[in-house]
């Protein structure tokens, strides 16, 4: 378990890759199927940027956002990490792409979540922390948004949603972005927490002072 708390985000980048397989070779999915499985993917990329590739989200939130005097564990520590980003964000992401037209409403509930996060990305965290970029920008305006934007385009045109996907996928997307990612930092918030991220996780000054 302590191997894939260290690596989660790498798994779901190999994933990604299989995954993007099965839509372009899958010739049977529809347009919209073919979408919400796309959707999947900009999340395991955007996890990529912000675990991975660029890294620092945790040492961001918990310094950034919550002023932490602990950014390696508190209240954002590597367990509840996988709660949020793998038990709710793949599980939910995959049911909706799964499910396909079956369920729009879900389909629309984890669009709202992509652009909730890039709203965050893009505005909160940078006024927060007087930046211009943070870890996770980049995928939610070149994968998140175009995805969302498309995915809402798709079922419009298509007439593939009813009123009834909307009044449920709508405060259910909201619920998912305050419980299933901001509630859940503050419910396993821990400060004796020995689920701490690796230094490389934390921004740089952080990084000097806990080395």
């Amino acid at each position: 378990m302590n191997t894939f708390r260290k690596h989660w985000f790498d798994i779901g980048g190999v994933l990604s890759i299989f995954i993007l397989v099965f839509v372009f070779y899958n010739h049977s999915l529809s347009l919209y199927q073919k979408t919400v499985w796309l959707s999947l993917v900009t999340l395991l990329f955007h996890q990529l940027e912000e675990y991975r590739i660029a890294g620092t989200f945790p040492g961001m939130v918990n310094r950034v956002m919550y002023n932490s005097p602990l950014p390696d564990r508190y209240p954002l520590n590597s367990r509840t990490a996988v709660y949020v980003n793998v038990y709710f964000g793949w599980i939910a992401y995959a049911l909706a792409a799964i499910s396909g037209e079956k369920a729009v409403w879900l389909g629309i509930a984890t669009m709202l979540v992509s652009l909730g996060n890039t709203i965050a990305h893009t505005i909160v965290f940078n006024l927060k922390g007087k930046t211009i970029y943070n870890a996770g920008l980049i995928t939610s305006w070149i994968f998140f948004l175009p995805c969302a934007c498309y995915f809402f385009y798709i079922i419009t045109v298509e007439h593939l949603a009813t009123a009834v996907d909307y009044i449920v996928g709508i405060p259910l997307g909201i619920g998912f972005n305050v419980l299933g990612i901001i509630k859940l930092i503050d419910w396993f918030a821990d400060k004796n927490s020995p689920y701490i991220f690796e230094q490389r996780n934390l921004l740089p000054q952080d990084r000097a002072k806990n080395t």
